[in-house]
């Protein structure tokens, strides 16, 4: 029964339901690599460590389960540690296993040698531990993965010996029992209905964190009558033909006035952030709910407010299943025309902003499937478009908001094609951004992935040009010198094309669709 620790730790991963692992072997962790065939779990190879962390990061979020990555000493953990820091302020459950040195303190010189690996690991993990055992190197990954199910979802890293990855282990024990989510009393839930129903105009918060109430959203808002915001990371919840629904608009300055007009503010699964609101407060002088599974978002409420620790879809499920038997529905709080011509105010404030892009995204969206997975880029283009793009279902566009890392969309969208196999995944990225993972085109052709890449080539840092000009600084540093994309990427075997109308452009996407490999399309403003 004993093996090397190194196979071991791949065979308790695929018990606990691991199917995949990106990353990428070297000398320091080829023992992680001695158990991946034999456990059956698939591997994927990245170009980068960067890259193999975004990986996982775009499976976790298609999935709901655990992205995992493999990742050498020193050098490789570093480069992973971008993609960390994106999975750990968009709350994905990333599990990143490194190879380490067996001792650093008396001896220097040493390949992948750096000072203290654990400890720049936590500085964008939720841990960063090393393991100097067996039973130690079990007993994290179960505490990774009950946390992960347990609690708010961050990356976790794990550090292990070079030798204690090559030297023999019994098995891992099996699974611990389960942990539940936090769960609110049947006091904080009639309190919640109570105070909508009171309400004489309750405003309807959503973010990311509130995906798993999706199912029971429509039903809560059409009983209460209350209106709806959700962030970008929430769009999807709120149905698009709900009459009172103010779109992912947060970041209008408008909408610090919307929040003015509440007399209660709800807010389910957001932090209500920066990268949210883009200014310091949502606007509201109203009482505010919030329900949210982390206590350190709950720790921001005024004295005024209301902190519900509780899971999202479970609470808010309760609710419509509680509203019904204590009222008839209510009639709208809000004023749906007034709704309506605030969201085309809104939209028309884009359209001046960004010349073109509002036009492009609504031709893309009349042809993308109902069903496919976005993963975008820190891009102009994608800045715009999800404020217009309504989507049809939740969890089905990602992006790296709080982070912003630039690199984040194509390998994001791998991992997400990878866990979606014959499912439509779509990557929108900017010409700055793709030059970041690049390589990790490479990997898409080697998996045969149906993947339409829509670049946004303006030939330069457009939004940090925008930002200079703004600051009245002479614009400086803003354009580089572009490679061919549409050749480069059929040197990597990709398909490529440059539409020329909004409908070659559909054409194009529909076709990328069951391409058999990635094509990468071109967009410009010329085509509008």
């Amino acid at each position: 029964m004993q093996k090397p620790l190194g196979a071991q730790i791949s065979h308790m991963l695929k018990t606990r339901g691991v199917e995949v692992i990106f990353g990428i072997p070297g000398v320091h962790n080829v023992e992680m690599y001695r158990g991946i065939e034999e456990a059956g779990i698939r591997h994927v190879l990245a170009r980068h460590e960067q890259g193999a962390a975004f990986m996982a990061d775009g499976y976790a979020r298609a999935t709901g389960q655990p992205g995992v990555c493999y990742l050498i000493t020193g050098p490789g953990f570093l480069n992973a540690m971008t993609g960390l820091g994106q999975a750990y302020s968009d709350s994905v459950p990333v599990l990143a296993l490194a190879s380490c040195l067996d001792e650093t303190a008396a001896r220097r010189g040493q390949l992948h040698q750096m000072l203290d690996q654990c400890g720049a690991g936590a500085t964008v993990c939720d841990w960063s531990l090393e393991a100097r055992s067996a039973a130690a190197a079990y007993q994290l990954i179960d505490r990774a993965l009950s946390e992960f199910s347990s609690r708010r979802p961050r990356p976790k890293a794990i550090h292990v010996p070079i030798d204690l990855l090559g030297s023999l282990a019994e098995p891992a024990p099996d699974a611990a029992p389960v942990v539940r989510k936090a769960r609110a009393s049947n006091e904080d839930l009639y309190a919640v209905i109570e105070a909508v129903l009171g309400a004489k105009k309750p405003l309807f918060v959503f973010g990311g964190g509130a995906k798993s109430a999706a199912l029971a959203i429509p039903e809560v808002l059409r009983q209460t009558g209350a209106a709806g915001l959700t962030t970008y990371a929430g769009r999807g919840l709120v149905p698009a033909d709900y009459p009172l629904f103010l779109g992912s608009y947060l970041a209008r300055e408008g909408s610090a006035r919307i929040a003015a007009e509440a007399d209660l503010v709800v807010a389910v699964g957001t932090e209500l952030s920066e990268v949210d609101l883009w200014r310091d407060a949502l606007g509201h002088d109203c009482p505010m709910i919030r329900i949210d599974i982390d206590p350190e978002v709950l720790a921001q409420c005024r004295t005024a407010d209301s902190a519900i620790q509780a899971e999202a879809g479970a609470f808010l499920k309760a609710m419509s299943i509680a509203i019904p038997a204590r009222t008839e529905d209510r009639p709208p709080c809000w004023d749906a025309a007034e709704i309506a011509k605030t969201r085309a105010h809104w939209r028309a404030e884009i359209r001046a902003e960004r010349p073109g892009i509002v036009e492009i995204t609504d031709a893309l969206r009349e042809v993308m499937p109902d069903d496919a997975m976005i993963y975008s880029d820190m891009t102009q283009f994608a800045y715009g478009a999800k404020e217009v793009w309504d989507m049809p279902r939740p969890g089905h566009w990602h992006h790296p908001y709080g982070f912003g890392t630039l690199g984040y969309a194509l390998p994001a969208a791998i991992g997400g094609a990878v866990a979606r196999p014959g499912l439509p995944t779509c990557a929108i990225l900017g010409d700055y951004g793709l030059q970041y993972t690049l390589p990790e085109l490479g990997t898409a052709v080697e998996l045969g992935l149906s993947l339409p890449i829509l670049l946004w080539d303006n030939g330069k840092l457009g939004e940090i040009e925008d930002s200079m000009v703004r600051s009245q600084i002479a614009p400086n540093a803003v354009v580089a010198r572009n490679p061919d994309f549409l050749a480069l990427a059929k040197a990597y075997g990709a398909e490529s094309v440059q539409p020329e109308t909004l409908a070659d452009l559909q054409s194009a996407l529909i076709t990328a669709f069951t391409a058999g490999r990635p094509t990468l399309i071109r967009m410009t403003s010329a085509l509008v």
